[in-house]
């Protein structure tokens, strides 16, 4: 007997005993093929509508994943057989779903944003995304992707400035002064997918490199008395860093981490067409103009420009506040001492 008639008996005799709610057979057909060939996709699946009759939609789920994972990569698969396998997604997904639904019903509603975000992470919902800072990580501090906009007060006169510090954006934008976000630098290899000396993303600084950028800060006062309210980063020749940052129509940025997690990013959004949205690890946010926000940039982000309109935001770092003075002044001196050794500022960007 060849192998293919043998299948298709094993098959025939597993789904005979089911039609006729002889579970106990259908059972022990199928073990008998997983004793022997405990990735036979066949078997698997067939396994899971065993489970599935018997009432154990979590096992059931289970062993459809199971067999849906078990077909190599790039295999040819029969008609019959993806036939089933398709089968077997469109099951698994909607026993997944109910499961989740009854879990989240024994449990009740979330005590709080950061636990719905656990459980959505528990349940497959959402994944998870470490901090991983590019150059250097502080350890103890907490992982948050979006800050509470409520810990920070002194946002509070940045959002109030925010007609005054458009006007002064639009005139510099006008003027065309501005300059491409990510700028080559032969030293460097290139990043950020094609967005290297792109103006598609630009910006026009007024701190770079930890000093003011004399020449535009003047035509900005408004903006730079508004930046007098926040607790900048302070490390000579590398930060603050502050810019008005634009972003063309169709631009996307892509996925990236941020350099040191000691600091924060601000967005002050000021120009900001229906559709653009910032991605912070799994949380999506669309800016709102005048409503600013903190997020930490050493999380996986990503940032797009849907819309046949500029996006333009006032970007910014800070301190984070679980920061003593006495660390962040140690966190300063250690990277003068780093750039002191290497004769020169190393790579640094917001």
């Amino acid at each position: 007997m060849n192998h293919r008639s043998t299948t298709a008996d094993f098959e025939s005799t597993v789904r005979a005993a089911l039609g006729r709610r002889d579970l106990a057979a259908a059972r022990q057909a199928v073990e008998a093929v997983l004793a022997r060939e405990p990735r036979n996709v066949l078997a698997l699946l067939l396994k899971g509508d065993v489970l599935l009759a018997e009432g154990d939609a979590a096992a059931a789920a289970a062993f459809y994943e199971a067999a849906i994972v078990a077909v190599p990569e790039g295999a040819v698969v029969p008609h019959a057989l993806r036939r089933e396998l398709e089968r077997a997604e469109t099951e698994r997904a909607r026993l997944v779903a109910q499961l989740a639904q009854d879990f989240r019903r024994s449990i009740g509603p979330p005590s709080s944003p950061r636990f719905a975000q656990a459980l959505d992470i528990l349940l497959g919902e959402r994944q998870f995304y470490p901090s991983q800072p590019r150059h250097f990580h502080f350890p103890e501090l907490p992982t948050i992707q979006f800050h509470d906009r409520s810990a920070f007060p002194w946002l509070d006169a940045i959002e109030a400035a925010t007609d005054d510090i458009r006007a002064e954006m639009l005139a510099v934008l006008d003027a065309g002064d501005l300059v491409p976000y990510v700028q080559s630098d032969p030293r460097r290899p290139a990043q950020r997918g094609g967005l290297v000396d792109n103006p598609q993303w630009s910006a026009f600084f007024l701190w770079q490199h930890g000093q003011v950028v004399a020449r535009n800060a003047e035509r900005c006062p408004r903006t730079m008395a508004a930046l007098a309210h926040a607790p900048l980063t302070q490390m000579p020749g590398r930060s603050p860093a502050a810019l008005f940052s634009v972003l063309r129509p169709g631009t996307r940025i892509p996925p990236h981490h941020g350099f040191v997690n000691t600091r924060l990013i601000v967005h002050l959004p000021l120009v900001v067409p229906q559709g653009c949205a910032l991605r912070v690890g799994n949380e999506v946010r669309e800016w709102v103009e005048g409503r600013a926000w903190l997020f930490d940039d050493t999380i996986e982000h990503e940032a797009w420009n849907p819309t046949d309109r500029t996006r333009v935001i006032l970007l910014f770092e800070v301190w984070r506040p679980e920061l003593s003075a006495a660390e962040r002044a140690q966190v300063s001196a250690m990277f003068e001492a780093v750039d002191r050794q290497r004769g020169a500022p190393g790579e640094w960007s917001i």
